[in-house]
């Protein structure tokens, strides 16, 4: 090519030599952008905006909170995730070559890695591409179930993994975990294949470590382990900024492989599949997030177009709708409405260790019970969920793997309760209210994350309440202020959701002994429940897990821990340039979506 140029030049003369070159430059340089256009089909003209709660950290091993997993997500990647389409729990491969290669005996899980994935860009890496390899998931793996970290390890994750109890078992007594010490049943076989041994079959646990999200040592340690705002995954985004109680903007991976939509065999999806087929994705080049605690302002914004897809629920969803149905004026613009029970439970938790309400003599059990006795489900979802919920009446919430849809509904009886309190000597005073069986004042303090549904609940918690003579007090606190409350014990009850996972062991070890404070918040401790969750985890099929979920729900009706209150349903409502959206259960799926430029452009005339 340069012996080209020089001969144009003796031939035309400098000035339309000159010329020629600009424009054969030009054209080489509209090339590389095109070939580095295609090659990552991101658009950064193709904005996605959501809103969420605010987040406290993007550590994807020291989260504790979904709006922060929601972000996490996005820039970090596992192993496995959750199929996008499957109608029931499925692992799809995201780093992983293939399916896992399972032994007979399920107790040997080896993984095949996808060469050629790289982290984005780290001054740890000193200027180098940095793969992804198996050495990495058994670095990301150990450091979940640290227990020096913020989560507290995972103690059933932790029980599952040849060798692991014993070095988990040294950090919690020395205070560092030896990150370098080998482990026989989580090796780096070679650079790209994992292997894990379990000391028992357990599907549920196995499969969702396969998930567990990936990092990268040295950027962990060259932050001194705090990687709360210096995230570096191999996912399809990357953190652009992020303004704390504010906003948040991911920005493409440039480095991210190319996807296709997935697929499936559900003919309810198959207009879905269709719309999408032939695209090369990520096609999202900007996620901007914008911080809204109040589902008020999201569904304003939702209405002025400055936001693609809103989550609502309660009252603000019911806003949109006629009957149950999409009002007219909305399906007239395009807006799709997607509706489903979300996959946590919801209920009002004790503090096992509070002298007021927590403890397992039978006064404090008859106290518990007489509050769940005393509390009317139906108009929490008729007056604060505005109709979008369901009674809930076990632990684990339908569609998640464990639910009985034949367990009946959990009764509301004043009277019932009244006599319950009178039996065991917690007598009114005169001004109505009773007092504790040895005659001192008696107050319940409710804490709950602060926003007008929580008010609401207040409201009629407090009227429940009064009927069965409990004087009430309501602790409203900001969402990320409440967990730190929790996790530290500092609370007599709580109103709150948890869960996420799709299998009901993720609700059942609320009330794990075995688990930390983050996740047994209600410090609850029963041997004959935990071997209900040791049952539910080794059940080869549903019929088992169902069983044992079953037993669980029994026992915590028997003690009390926690009162199961409502499945709340989920309104997720997509604007019309929205392409490639199905409902997201346990994650977050933007990689998989689309905007419609020209039918966004045409909405905003």
């Amino acid at each position: 090519m340069a012996h080209n140029r020089a001969h144009c030049c003796q031939r035309l003369g400098d000035a339309m030599c000159a010329r020629r070159i600009r424009l054969w430059f030009k054209a080489v340089v509209s090339l590389v952008l095109f070939v580095s256009f295609s090659a990552g089909a991101a658009d950064p003209i193709k904005v996605l905006r959501v809103a969420l709660n605010d987040i406290e950290t993007l550590d994807p091993q020291q989260y504790n909170d979904s709006p922060s997993f929601d972000v996490i997500s996005a820039i970090f990647e596992g192993l496995y995730e959750w199929d996008y389409l499957a109608t029931s729990p499925t692992l799809s491969p995201v780093t992983a070559a293939g399916p896992p290669q399972i032994s007979a005996d399920a107790l040997t899980w080896t993984v095949k890695i996808k060469p050629g994935i790289f982290f984005t860009d780290d001054p740890a890496f000193k200027g180098k591409p940095r793969e992804l390899t198996a050495q990495d998931a058994v670095y990301s793996i150990t450091r979940f179930l640290d227990p020096n970290l913020r989560r507290g390890g995972a103690p059933e994750s932790t029980n599952v993994i040849v060798g692991m109890r014993a070095v988990v078992d040294a950090a919690a007594k020395s205070g560092k975990l030896d990150y370098d010490r080998p482990i026989e049943g989580l090796r780096a076989l070679d650079r790209y294949t994992l292997q894990l041994k379990f000391t028992h079959v357990n599907y549920p646990i196995a499969q969702l470590i396969l998930n567990f999200l990936l990092v990268a040592r040295e950027v962990v340690e060259a932050a001194h382990g705090d990687i709360r705002d210096r995230p570096v995954g191999t996912g399809a985004f990357r953190l652009r900024e992020w303004k704390r109680g504010s906003r948040i903007v991911l920005e493409s991976n440039p480095k991210y492989r190319k996807l296709s939509f997935p697929s499936s065999r559900d003919p309810e999806l198959a207009p879905l599949v269709k719309s999408m087929q032939g695209k090369t994705l990520p096609q999202i080049g900007v996620v901007e997030i914008n911080i809204i605690e109040e589902y008020l302002p999201r569904l304003l914004e939702f209405e002025r177009g400055t936001l693609d897809i809103v989550v609502l629920r309660e009252e603000i969803a019911a806003r949109m709708l006629t009957d149950n149905k999409l009002r007219p004026e909305y399906a007239a613009r395009g807006i799709v409405r997607h509706v489903y029970p979300e996959p946590y439970f919801f209920g009002v938790t004790f503090n096992m260790d509070d002298p007021v309400v927590g403890g397992m003599t039978n006064d404090r059990v008859a106290l518990r019970r007489a509050i769940a006795l005393g509390f009317d489900r139906k108009s929490l979802i008729d007056v604060a969920y505005a109709g979008q919920a369901l009674p809930a009446n076990q632990l684990v919430p339908p569609g998640v793997a464990g639910y009985d849809p034949t367990l009946p509904l959990l009764p509301y009886d004043p009277v019932a309760a009244n006599a319950l309190l009178n039996r065991f000597g917690y007598a009114r005073g005169a001004d109505g209210f009773r007092t504790t069986p040895d005659g001192k004042p008696l107050t319940i303090t409710m804490s709950l994350r602060t926003g007008a549904i929580s008010r609401e609940t207040a409201t009629l918690w407090k009227r429940n309440l009064d009927v069965i003579g409990l004087r009430s007090e309501y602790n409203m606190t900001p969402f990320q202020d409440l967990i730190k409350q929790l996790e530290a014990g500092k609370f007599q009850i709580y109103s709150a959701g948890y869960g996420g996972t799709p299998f009901g062991d993720g609700e059942m070890n609320q009330l794990n002994s075995r688990e930390p404070p983050t996740a047994n918040t209600a410090r609850f401790k029963l041997a004959e429940y935990d071997l209900t969750l040791d049952r539910f985890y080794a059940s080869p099929n549903e019929g088992g897990r169902i069983a044992a979920s079953r037993a669980a729900s029994e026992i915590a009706r028997t003690y009390e821990p926690l009162i199961p209150t409502i499945f709340r349903l989920q309104n997720d409502f997509v604007q019309p340039w929205v392409l490639g959206y199905n409902k997201p259960l346990y994650t977050t799926y933007w990689k998989y979506l689309d905007i419609d430029l020209a039918r966004q452009r045409a909405a905003a005339r």
